[in-house]
Formats: structure tokens, C-alpha cells, sequence
């Protein structure tokens, strides 16, 4: 989702290359040259690929403005007594928050659970409850203030958790190209040097 609020810059910026993007569950095989760059979430495991985390994401708690309103949310212990959407393959999930933020401990039971973090989102702006996602990912949802962080972005925790994965051997055009976008994708963040590149 992040990635689309991104692709007209993109191609403005780089128009001599054709984008030809696919989602799915399992990483590309570079080897037979069908993928220049992948772009993955989670945890960094996949061997003899390079590995650049592209931004920094605030986790947080978001709801519906009607739905904060109707709960007088203010405090971060509500939230137990409230219906919680849980994101299965979240690198963030509430039994972390929870402990980051109070002494309780996350429930077990969640009134909702999705494997997508855009059902997530969507099941939040239809008041069904609390979703824990990543603000850039809800960043057309806030944005359009369909949904808000419940408690602000300071009780978020902080991930990186999307990366640009590929082979070593990349032409440095492209790497430079990556750079780019990982410029566009954080841009509260202090640029950096491509990868590949000397400091001087």
C-alpha cells in the first residue's frame, strides 16, 4: 500500500525503467532473471541476498475517530475492555505493545483476526475495533481521517520491518534507482548513502 503512493514519482523520476510489479508469499528466484528487486516484510532471513531496510515504521494502536469517541479513549489499559483486531503476520503484535506500554497483559481472544494488514485496516474503519499497524502502511487511512492512532504516534513502537532484497551483482543504475525510493518511502528520515556507494 505504502509502496503505491509512491510509483507516479517514481516512474517521473526514472521513466527509462519499466516497473512490472507482482505480490507473493514467497521470495523470487533471481537466478532466472525475472526479478530485479524484491521488496519483503519481516524479519530478515534470507541468505546470500543483500538486505536494505527501506524506512522506519511507528506501530500503533488505530481507530476510527467516531469509534475513540463513542469509547473516551485515553489510556492505553481501555483497550482491555475493548474489541481488538489482531494482524497474524504483523512483526508487531499486541501481546508487544502491550507489554511496552502497560502492566497488563494482551488478551487472548481477539474480536477479529486477518492475515492482510489492508482487512485490518479496513475492519478499523468500519468501527469493529482497535487495529496494531504501521502508520506509513495506514497512511492513505489517516490521511483521509478515516482512521486515527489512538494514543498519538508517541506510544508506537518502532520497527523496521520492509526491506529491498536482492543479489549482490545488481547494476549500480538500479541501486541508485533504490535509493530513491527509499528517500521517498521515509521522508522524515536523514537521507544516506546508496548501497554500494563511498563516503568521502
Amino acid at each position: 500500500m505504502w509502496l503505491m503512493l509512491h510509483l507516479r514519482g517514481f516512474a517521473q523520476a526514472c521513466p527509462e525503467i519499466t516497473l512490472n510489479l507482482s505480490a507473493a508469499h514467497a521470495p523470487s528466484d533471481f537466478a532466472l532473471g525475472q526479478a530485479d528487486i524484491d521488496i519483503c516484510y519481516g524479519v530478515p532471513h534470507w541468505p546470500d541476498l543483500v538486505k536494505e531496510p527501506l524506512f522506519e515504521e511507528h506501530i500503533v494502536p488505530l481507530a476510527s475517530p467516531a469509534f475513540i469517541c463513542e469509547h473516551g479513549l485515553k489510556k492505553p489499559e481501555q483497550l482491555l475492555e475493548l474489541p481488538l483486531i489482531q494482524s497474524n503476520v504483523s512483526v508487531v503484535q499486541w501481546s508487544d505493545w502491550f507489554a511496552a506500554y502497560t502492566s497488563q497483559r494482551a488478551p487472548d481472544h481477539f474480536a477479529v483476526r486477518f492475515d492482510r494488514a489492508q482487512m485490518s485496516l479496513d475492519a478499523a474503519t468500519q468501527g469493529l475495533g482497535v487495529a496494531l499497524e504501521s502508520a506509513t502502511i495506514a497512511g492513505g487511512h489517516i490521511a483521509s481521517r478515516q482512521l486515527k492512532p489512538v494514543f498519538g504516534l508517541d506510544k508506537a513502537i518502532k520497527v523496521k520491518a520492509h526491506f529491498a532484497v536482492y543479489p549482490l551483482a545488481m547494476p549500480s543504475g538500479l541501486r541508485w534507482k533504490l535509493f530513491w525510493l527509499g528517500c521517498m518511502a521515509r521522508p522524515l528520515s536523514a537521507p544516506r548513502p546508496p548501497p554500494g556507494s563511498r563516503r568521502r
